[in-house]
């Protein structure tokens, strides 16, 4: 929960993805949660992720074999991914506007 505040702390300082379009953000975040947590779903019928028990988490489950902290986890990795891609954006263009002033001189 800590890091998800520390994240959302970049988006409002440098307005890279919440920030800068709230709904559209939103949107894409809840369909990247919801879209790797079915697939956890699956993965979990499937037998191949299995929950053990363990005194760091709050032994909350959604769902058979899903702990309430890897839906926090799912939302963290999609909005950690998304601020790393719009941040690399504007960076990219930030530098690509430097370079052609600079050919400009």
């Amino acid at each position: 929960m800590l890091l998800l505040c520390c994240m959302a702390l970049l988006d409002a300082r440098w307005k890279l993805f919440l920030f800068a379009r709230p709904w559209a953000a939103a949107a894409v975040l809840a369909l990247g949660t919801a879209y790797f947590l079915v697939w956890d779903v699956a993965a979990i019928a499937a037998g191949i992720f299995l929950h053990r028990e363990s005194p760091l988490m709050t032994g909350i489950m959604i769902g058979p074999q899903l702990p309430l902290e890897e839906a926090f986890f799912l939302l963290f990795l999609c909005y950690q991914t998304m601020i790393l891609f719009t941040g690399a954006v504007r960076l990219w263009h930030h530098r690509g506007t430097l370079r052609r002033k600079g050919e400009q001189s």
